[in-house]
């Protein structure tokens, strides 16, 4: 008998669920921008891990990367595209829904059918 609350687990965006882009992913869809630096410090990425998972994410067209000085300084702002706003919403909607599920799921039915 097939199992749909795994089934589905097995198709979650990997994009979205990798744990670093994960965290990339929810801290930006709390603000509208977020520096580079900033980012690195609440998610624990190194700058170059960091810089990987958000190239992953802008091929993706989930991330905006600005680039900028502010004065001589570099400066990297990084934000949410309206696609990546709305990914991670439909991914922490399908996280909370399979919770729910397989809080409900009774294995001995499955035996039992």
């Amino acid at each position: 008998m097939k199992r749909p609350i795994f089934e589905e687990m097995s198709s979650l965006d990997r994009l979205v669920h990798d744990p670093a882009r994960l965290a990339i992913l929810t801290a930006l869809s709390s603000c509208r921008a977020a520096d580079f630096l900033f980012l690195a410090s609440i998610t624990g990425l190194t700058k170059g891990n960091l810089s990987g998972h958000l190239g992953k994410l802008e091929h993706g067209g989930l991330v905006l990367i600005t680039k900028s000085f502010k004065g001589k300084v570099p400066h990297t702002s990084l934000s949410l595209t309206p696609e990546g706003r709305e990914a991670i919403r439909r991914h922490w909607k399908l996280l909370d829904q399979l919770h729910r599920a397989a809080r409900k799921w009774d294995p001995a039915a499955e035996t039992s059918a």
